[in-house]
C-alpha cells in the first residue's frame, strides 16, 4: 500500500485526510496551524515538520491549500516537496488554483521524474466529511490510475473523474464555480421576487423542486437561506477566489462570460460587506440588499 502524504488540514483537507486513515492508509500529514495536525496525528497519522519531511515518508503526496501561491510555496518553497520527493512518486494537488500554475508545477514535476495531478474537488465540508466528494482530474491516465484507490477513500468513485491532461480539472473546477454562481444567484432573485410579492419562498422552492428548475443548489443552498444558516461550508472568501480565477480564465480564453462577471460583482459585494467568513450561500444576501429586503 502507498504511504500518503497530506499537506494542509484546513476546513477540507482535515475529514478528507481523516477519511484516508479510515481506509487504513499509511499517513504523514504538515499543516500551518498545529491544532488541526494534533488532531489527526491523535486519529493515527505521522507528523512531520515540513512539506520536504512529507515527501521523504510519503510515495502519494495529496496537498490541499487556499491558493495558486500556497501551492508553489508548498511544492518550491523552501522546505518543499520538490526538495525531498522521490522519482516515481505521484503529487495529487487538490486545490482550486489558476490552470496555468498547475501546468507550471507539473512540468516542473517531470523534471524530478514525479508525476502530478491537478484534481480540485466539489462537494464542500459535507462532502469531504462523508467521502463524497466530485474529483475533476487532470494530468496522465496512468498516474490517475495508481492514486484512484487514494482518491476513492475521499470521494463518490463514480465522480472521480478524468476530464484531460494537465490542468484540465482546474478548467473544470472554473466551470463547476460558474455553474454553482449562476444558479446562486437566480435562487436568490427567485425568493427576493416572492419575498416583494408577499409569497412564501419556502413554498416557491417546494414546488419548483418537482420541476425541471430543481437542482442542487436549490435544494441544498436554498434552504440554507431560507433558514439564515450562513455557518460556513465553503467560506465567500474562498469563492471569491475562485472566481479570480474564473476570471483570469475566461480572459485567457476570450470567452464572453456575463452571468459570471454578474456573480462575481454580487460576491465582490459580500467582501466589501466583511462577509468572506461566511457560506458562499451568502449571495442571496446581496440580492437581497439590492432589492431592499432584510
Amino acid at each position: 500500500m502507498d504511504r500518503i502524504g497530506f499537506i494542509g488540514l484546513g476546513l477540507m483537507g482535515k475529514p478528507m485526510a481523516l477519511n484516508l486513515l479510515k481506509k487504513g492508509f499509511p499517513l504523514t500529514v504538515h499543516s500551518r496551524s498545529q491544532a488541526p495536525v494534533d488532531a489527526v496525528v491523535a486519529a493515527g497519522a505521522s507528523p512531520a515538520a515540513s512539506p520536504a519531511e512529507v515527501a521523504a515518508a510519503s510515495d502519494v503526496i495529496i496537498t490541499m491549500v487556499p491558493d495558486s501561491p500556497d501551492v508553489r510555496l508548498v511544492l518550491d518553497g523552501p522546505n518543499g516537496v520538490f526538495d525531498a520527493v522521490r522519482a516515481g512518486s505521484v503529487i495529487v494537488d487538490m486545490s482550486t488554483i489558476a490552470p496555468a500554475v498547475s501546468r507550471e508545477l507539473a512540468a516542473r514535476a517531470a523534471l524530478l521524474g514525479v508525476s502530478m495531478l491537478d484534481a480540485p474537488v466539489s462537494g464542500g465540508e459535507i462532502g469531504a466529511i462523508n467521502a463524497s466528494l466530485s474529483v475533476m482530474v487532470g494530468g496522465e491516465a496512468h498516474a490517475l490510475e495508481r492514486v484512484r484507490p487514494v482518491l476513492n477513500a475521499m470521494a463518490n468513485p463514480e465522480r472521480v473523474v478524468h476530464i484531460g491532461p494537465s490542468g484540465a480539472g482546474q478548467v473544470c473546477k472554473a466551470c463547476n464555480q460558474i455553474c454553482i454562481g449562476g444558479a446562486l444567484a437566480s435562487v436568490g432573485e427567485a425568493f427576493a421576487i416572492a419575498r416583494k410579492a408577499g409569497i412564501d419562498p419556502a413554498k416557491v422552492r417546494e414546488a419548483l423542486l418537482g420541476g425541471f428548475a430543481a437542482s442542487r443548489v436549490l435544494e441544498v443552498h436554498g434552504e440554507r437561506i431560507l433558514k439564515g444558516n450562513y455557518v460556513p461550508g465553503f467560506k465567500t472568501k474562498l469563492y471569491h477566489k475562485d472566481l479570480g480565477i474564473v476570471g483570469q480564465t475566461i480572459h485567457e480564453l476570450d470567452v464572453p462570460a456575463p452571468i459570471a462577471a454578474l456573480v462575481q460583482q454580487y460576491v465582490s459585494a459580500l467582501m466589501a460587506a466583511g462577509r468572506g467568513e461566511e457560506d458562499y450561500s451568502s449571495l442571496a444576501k446581496a440580492v437581497f440588499d439590492a432589492a431592499h429586503l432584510d
